[in-house]
């Protein structure tokens, strides 16, 4: 199966490209209103879930590093989305966490995003599902 891959052409790598740009696309054309870039809309919405995280981990869940993380960072915090603190037991650890308006627009994107898997991913069978999860685990995780 590989080398049917490499033999027709079809790169796999391009194609998550093209998916991701296409995808970004209609998540900032549905979130508009938000005034939000790709990036901001990324990291909202890997805090969605209402819990602080480390800048490390943040940059680890959103597929950045934390020092390009950190001008997304102080764009969320001046429009008041996220505050930056310590965590407990570890004051070296600046600890990442949203706002009441930033769980206002972190609700906002997954819902958005909720309903862009819906549209796209809805008529595809589990299995494929099963599939294409582990396919994008191995490109995450693929190592230089």
């Amino acid at each position: 199966m590989k080398s049917d891959i490499v033999a027709s052409g079809w790169s796999p790598l391009l194609a998550l490209q093209r998916a991701t740009h296409a995808t970004l696309q209609v998540l900032s054309a549905e979130l508009v209103d938000l005034d939000l870039t790709g990036s901001e809309i990324n990291a909202l919405a890997n805090l969605a879930d209402g819990r602080g995280r480390t800048v490390s981990e943040l940059g680890a869940a959103v597929g950045s590093r934390p020092t390009t993380l950190t001008s997304v960072l102080d764009r969320l915090e001046r429009r008041g989305h996220i505050t930056r603190g310590t965590r407990p037991g570890d004051r070296r650890a600046v600890l990442i966490e949203l706002t009441p308006s930033g769980r206002a627009a972190a609700a906002t994107i997954r819902d958005a995003v909720a309903d862009v898997e819906h549209r796209a991913l809805d008529g595809l069978p589990d299995e494929a599902l099963v599939h294409l999860r582990a396919a994008l685990q191995a490109l995450t995780e693929v190592s230089s």
